[in-house]
């Protein structure tokens, strides 16, 4: 039972992380793109 619970909390952690990560990557592209856009005019 134990083991099952942990392998859930891994797969949760890391489902987790991968959120973070997307949202880090499509923060910083939205920032780079307002960056440049308002820059070029």
């Amino acid at each position: 039972m134990m083991e099952g619970m942990n392998d859930m909390m891994m797969y949760g952690m890391g489902l987790v992380w991968l959120l973070v990560v997307i949202v880090l990557v499509l923060g910083a592209a939205a920032l780079l793109k307002y960056l440049f856009f308002r820059g070029g005019k």
